[in-house]
């Protein structure tokens, strides 16, 4: 039997108040997801169109409600032409806090091969570390992406394979200075460093600082729609940053960094 309440002469359940949570739940993510990119201004634009509709249906006016209304009829299939990057990272956020993502309790107790030895990604975290350190030292700008998926997507053409493992003076040597492999971002897929001088896309978020140089906006456009990890080493001052998930973190220490590694390699975050 279905357990209906009066308040102040309104009827609700607590199914009512299971579908507001859930409401608030996914317009938060989706508030955290566009917030600082263009799409959040073309989402504002569309709730714009739709409060216009229903203003001048209230308002009786044939013309403009009949031109809004065909919009509205065709906006979903716009929202998921515009968006479509946004969906997919949408869903990989939702995908990441279900009890079936990387390292949950569920994962563990259904797939006990989950219970590994992580050695690998730990050599892997260490090497980077050790290149990084260096790079810091002597000035020598770097862009290294960690990709968590095998399925990375990247400008083959312009790049230059290299499928070595991954090792701290082989990452030096393809960001020395005078290196022909310098420009450009090393692709790192699981414990192999699968191409170098590779052309990033380049960011067009307008709130990204303005001194950020390319380096910096290409971390930063390759995490905004795949689920990767940028590492950046500034030439200029030899800071280190990082971007994941199309948000850029400054001046970061090698403790600092290091952590994100293991977030990224180990925890699955």
């Amino acid at each position: 039997m279905k357990e209906v309440y009066q308040f102040y002469g309104f009827e609700f359940r607590w199914l009512n108040v299971l579908d507001l949570l859930i409401v608030i739940f996914l317009v938060i993510q989706l508030y955290r997801l566009l917030k600082g990119s263009l799409a959040f201004n073309i989402f504002i634009g569309l709730l714009m169109v739709y409060a216009a509709f229903f203003l001048v249906r209230a308002l009786q006016m044939p013309i403009l409600t009949s031109i809004l209304g065909n919009f509205i009829n065709i906006g979903l299939i716009a929202i998921i032409i515009i968006f479509q990057p946004e969906i997919r990272k949408f869903l990989l956020v939702l995908g990441k806090k279900t009890p079936l993502s990387k390292d949950s309790f569920f994962t563990k107790l259904f797939l006990p091969d989950r219970f590994k030895s992580y050695k690998e990604e730990e050599n892997i975290i260490s090497e980077v570390i050790i290149a990084v350190s260096h790079m810091m030292a002597s000035q020598t700008g770097a862009l290294i992406v960690i990709a968590t998926t095998y399925r990375v997507k990247f400008d083959t053409a312009s790049s230059i394979s290299i499928d070595g493992n991954v090792s701290a003076k082989l990452i030096e040597s393809i960001f020395e200075k005078n290196s022909p492999l310098h420009d450009g971002a090393l692709i790192v897929v699981g414990n192999k460093i699968l191409a170098a001088k590779v052309i990033l896309p380049v960011s067009e978020n307008p709130n990204l600082p303005t001194r950020i140089g390319m380096r910096h906006r290409s971390a930063v456009g390759i995490t905004e729609h795949s689920d990767n990890l940028a590492i950046i080493v500034s030439e200029e001052r030899g800071h280190v940053s990082y971007a994941q998930d199309g948000q850029l973190t400054q001046n970061v220490s090698l403790e600092e960094l290091k952590v994100k590694l293991y977030e990224v390699l180990v925890d699955g975050y």
